[in-house]
């Protein structure tokens, strides 16, 4: 399995995620958790994603996700789990 952090941040506007969600889907990235709340209309997402049958690299993909997000007008940040984890270890 090849997990990856996504994390979507910014105003809070209709379809964040269902732009996002499909843009996953049609790369064949596979969400296995997704956590969002909204906070005095700012909006906040956190997925964690299986990458093992995309149909595009890491690199791509990252790149092409934070495009999405300039689109709808937030910030998607995509990392490889085990340096998300590096960097946020005390």
């Amino acid at each position: 399995m090849s997990k990856v952090i996504i994390t979507v941040v910014g105003k809070d506007t209709v379809g964040i995620i269902a732009k996002v969600c499909t843009y996953l889907a049609e790369k064949q990235v596979n969400i296995l958790d997704i956590s969002q709340t909204i906070v005095q209309d700012y909006f906040n997402m956190m997925m964690i994603a299986d990458m093992e049958h995309a149909t595009g690299s890491f690199g791509e993909i990252a790149t092409e996700l934070e495009k999405v997000g300039e689109e709808i007008g937030v910030a998607i940040k995509c990392q490889r789990e085990e340096i998300f984890t590096k960097m946020h270890r005390i």
